[in-house]
């Protein structure tokens, strides 16, 4: 049976009391005082033990337990400089985590340790330093590279220098400005148009120019981009668009304006419109690239704008002209849509009745968050009206004479 530690601590402290000792050295006395008598009357010399055997132990670790009460009481008081038995080996054994042996190698291991990440850190911040000479002398270089690359004055085919505006001025300033002007350059040439007149001239007689120019927007106005398991990508056709384009050359200049890239454009262009009722493309190069947003600047568009409209779904791409919009609900793909089919009837009133300027109809539309609808309902009233005035001129009461003429003639 093993006994927990404290108990057998316990054990000791009860064994090293005054009451104890004195029972123990009682015994010892009484042992003795056998031994002698049984020396005496056997013949035989027979060696007795000292004390009794289930004794022994206990009388031994009580010598140790009180000579290492005495050690701590003497140095305590200073009496004493020998050094007894201590207690460290008994709690070694009883608690060998407890050894000084084992607490000097973990503190060396703990050491060792620490010693390893302060090198390992070390290391770490020397690679540091020098990625960080490394992208800064590459930054540094490129920056001269730039400097002299776009700095550089031009040269004529014969290799001589062409004179500018910063010829007369300091080398370094030269090659400074020339690089600013060069930025300059190239930020206009992604933040605007890639020309200044985005259509040619209108034509002229004997040609025929319509009157109208119609803007339309490419996705999700006249085709969506769509995505099945069985055909992946494809860009679908929305429901009457054929018929659209067909009635609109009719009486507008069709141009297409999307913010789309022309190689993406003008290979779904060509199979939308085979019969060539497009007249112009126009594609990302030709906007202007304000806050993030792709925007149509129809002043670079080279027409009246008051007999331009632009129908698409999107107010970023033409907020910089709204009264020249009609906003158009955005096409998903859908089969049942029949918008282009009521946008027809719309463009046909405005063609019909020689509209001066289209930008009243439109900004009075602009209002509704459905246009198409709103026209839609002012369609049916208007019907209404018409029927409701002719049923009202077939009502009236016809002249006196030809009441007259009826009954004279009996009919």
């Amino acid at each position: 049976m093993t006994m927990a530690p404290a108990t057998v601590l316990q054990m000791l402290r009860n064994m090293s009391s005054p009451r104890v000792l004195s029972r123990i050295h009682q015994h010892r006395a009484l042992g003795n005082h056998h031994h002698h008598r049984a020396s005496s009357r056997l013949s035989q010399s027979t060696s007795l033990p000292s004390a009794p055997p289930s004794l022994s132990p206990i009388l031994h670790t009580a010598r140790d337990y009180s000579s290492t009460a005495k050690q701590e009481t003497g140095g305590a008081t200073g009496a004493s400089e020998a050094t007894p038995t201590s207690s460290a080996p008994l709690l070694a054994k009883l608690f060998p985590q407890t050894s000084p042996e084992v607490d000097s190698s973990a503190e060396q291991e703990r050491q060792k340790r620490e010693e390893e990440e302060a090198k390992e850190n070390e290391r770490a911040w020397k690679r540091m330093k020098l990625g960080f000479a490394v992208f800064g002398g590459g930054g540094v270089a490129a920056g001269l590279w730039a400097v002299y690359e776009f700095g550089k004055p031009e040269v004529d085919p014969n290799g001589q220098t062409i004179e500018d505006e910063f010829t007369h001025k300091p080398l370094v300033q030269q090659y400074v400005q020339r690089m600013w002007k060069s930025i300059h350059y190239y930020q206009r040439m992604i933040q605007e148009p890639s020309r200044a007149k985005l259509l040619p001239d209108p034509l002229k007689p004997p040609y025929v120019q319509p009157r109208y120019t119609l803007v339309l927007e490419m996705k999700d106005v006249l085709v969506h981009p769509d995505w099945t398991y069985q055909t992946g990508w494809r860009f679908k056709k929305r429901p009457g668009v054929d018929h659209f384009l067909a009635e609109c050359a009719k009486d507008f200049e069709i141009v297409v304006f999307t913010a789309e890239q022309g190689m993406t454009v003008f290979p779904i262009l060509d199979a939308l419109d085979p019969n060539g009722y497009i007249m112009y493309r126009l594609v990302r190069d030709a906007t202007h690239f304000v806050d993030g947003h792709h925007v149509k600047n129809l002043d670079n568009l080279n027409r009246d704008l008051k007999k331009v409209i632009v129908i698409d779904w999107d107010a970023n791409a033409t907020k910089m002209h709204p009264d020249n919009t009609f906003g158009l609900a955005r096409w998903h793909g859908n089969d049942d849509d029949g918008q282009l089919l009521d946008l027809i009837a719309f463009l046909k009133i405005i063609a019909q009745n020689n509209v001066d300027d289209v930008r009243e109809v439109l900004h009075y539309y602009r209002q509704f968050d459905d246009p198409i609808n709103q026209f839609r309902d002012n369609q049916r009233k208007l019907a209404e009206q018409m029927q409701e005035a002719e049923r009202i001129e077939q009502s009236k009461t016809k002249p006196m004479v030809k009441q007259w003429s009826r009954n004279i003639l009996g009919r």
